[in-house]
């Protein structure tokens, strides 16, 4: 399908797991995707700039019944994802995909299948890549950024470890707030960019 359609297997899949989301298609681990043959239901949906504040309600409360309900074996999967995240780093890769799994062990770490059904359902898109991405051309480069990041996912591990739930909630509102204004900044300094080197005399002559 990507080389039918020109595009990257990383393009097929977004595609894929949003399809999924709209109950017009079912995936089955190692046979691929098929189209669902049920689509009575209208899917469920979210509007785009609702989903910041949805997200923080979630999450935040996931971090806290996560302090109090975690079992020992969630809170090392926990600690698991963390160390898949610093490994992912060391690389010098993006982890996007280790972000996510550890904000899903989170979910999973609440003992309530809906809060990990949730953000299952909100997928990977959660973790902004045109930050990292945009991260990586500024001064703080891309590793600066998530060492930043990082940082803030260890308090919240920690308060989850040692049964804290009001720090737990307070460490994950901080690391959700921290990342909306991360995100902005950035977004803001990139159209400045943009806007800057379209007004260079080479980029009015090329147009």
């Amino acid at each position: 399908m990507a080389t039918a359609m020109g595009v990257s297997r990383a393009v097929v899949r977004e595609a894929v797991a949003a399809l999924r989301a709209d109950g017009l298609v079912i995936t089955r681990q190692g046979a691929g995707a098929f189209v669902a043959t049920e689509m009575g239901r209208r899917p469920f949906r979210l509007a785009v700039e609702g989903l910041p504040s949805v997200r923080e309600g979630i999450e935040v409360e996931a971090a806290g019944l996560a302090a109090v309900r975690s079992s020992p074996a969630a809170k090392r999967e926990i600690r698991r994802a963390l160390a898949a995240i610093d490994a992912a780093i060391e690389r010098g890769e993006s982890a996007v995909d280790e972000d996510f799994a550890f904000h899903r062990a989170i979910a999973a770490a609440t003992n309530n299948l809906q809060f990990w059904w949730f953000l299952d359902y909100l997928g990977r898109f959660i973790i902004p890549r045109q930050s990292i991405r945009a991260a990586a051309h500024q001064g703080e480069g891309q590793r600066a950024y998530l060492e930043m990041i990082q940082r803030e996912h260890r308090a919240i591990s920690a308060a989850i470890d040692t049964g804290a739930a009001a720090v737990a909630r307070r460490a994950m509102r901080r690391h959700l707030a921290n990342s909306q204004a991360r995100y902005r900044r950035l977004a803001e300094n990139e159209v400045q960019g943009t806007n800057e080197v379209q007004g260079t005399p080479e980029a009015r002559e090329a147009r």
